[in-house]
């Protein structure tokens, strides 16, 4: 057996030793273990402690060191508590789900589903977008989330079948370009994260500053069928209890006619949406991912 299977087979058997504890204790007991492993994990083993850091700092130059360090420790501790939640999440039923996530702008977002365009819903790696997805399939809504195959195939399979279990459609982002198209034509709601480094066919848009590689997929979706957009914001509530908010906030946005202007148009648009979302939470969002990988042309040509 290679190197990297074995990795994988003792990460996902750690992983769902780890998992089974967060079932069959109590809830109290499960976020008090999930608190415990974030801060093991960013302060103590420091993983990707240097990308969080360097991230911070690009982000919010202006801030203190300090306020930056509260941060970037209370990120691994959210991270950490929001795993837990999500497989906790499939043995809640659709009465505690609907308890447990308040929706704010929802009337309006229905109204958009109702015209039967479908709706792409944009959300980034903020608070916990698979509760949202959860409150969104207990209110009846029909929903799909555009996902990458993740490189532990275990792993990817045990969040899979979290996410079918709550009734949401997953759709590969090999197979987007037709099945989205499909979903939406459908009236089905798509929902894709709109932070994620796109490695290929993507579109550089100021991200706190700093140029970002981004898919060009959603606003190109929303514009070919006419689907109506919204940010979808799913933060944490204070306090231990795994409770939610999520603001649902239009992406206005009109266009000119020209498919490739508009698209890079809509893309910062929605890109600065998220922005601001995250400047109003950011201990709840996830620094770890190296957004800003990929760099462009112009910039590796001076360097």
């Amino acid at each position: 057996m290679s190197a990297k299977p074995l990795r994988h087979r003792l990460e996902y058997g750690a992983f769902s030793v780890v998992t089974a504890l967060f079932f069959v204790i109590p809830e109290m007991g499960a976020v008090a273990l999930a608190t415990f492993l974030g801060w093991l994990a960013g302060s103590v083993l420091r993983i990707r402690r240097g990308v969080v850091d360097e991230h911070l700092v690009l982000a919010f130059p202006e801030r203190p060191r300090r306020w930056r360090d509260r941060v970037a420790c209370s990120s691994y501790v959210h991270l950490a508590r929001e795993w837990m939640a999500t497989f906790r999440l499939t043995r809640l039923d659709r009465d505690k789900i609907l308890s447990r996530t308040n929706m704010v702008g929802f009337d309006a977002f229905l109204a958009a589903v109702e015209q039967g365009k479908g709706v792409v819903l944009m959300t980034g790696h903020l608070g916990n977008w698979e509760f949202c997805a959860a409150g969104f399939t207990a209110r009846g809504v029909a929903l799909d989330a555009v996902a990458k195959s993740m490189a532990n195939s275990r792993f990817g399979a045990s969040l899979i079948e979290a996410r079918e279990r709550i009734g949401m459609g997953v759709i590969d982002v090999d197979e987007a370009p037709r099945a989205v198209l499909r979903s939406l034509r459908a009236g089905r709601v798509v929902a894709m994260l709109a932070d994620q480094n796109a490695h290929r066919g993507g579109i550089f848009v100021p991200f706190f500053g700093k140029m970002a590689s981004t898919a060009r997929g959603p606003a190109l979706f929303a514009l070919r069928t006419g689907a109506p957009m919204f940010l979808g914001i799913p933060l944490r509530d204070p306090g231990w209890k795994q409770e939610y908010t999520v603001e649902l906030r239009p992406i206005d946005f009109q266009p000119s006619g020209s498919l490739d202007a508009d698209v890079q148009a809509l893309t910062e648009v929605h890109t600065a949406a998220l922005e601001q979302a995250i400047g109003e939470a950011p201990e709840q969002y996830f620094w770890q991912h190296k957004r800003w990988k990929k760099r462009p042309e112009a910039e590796l040509a001076e360097s």
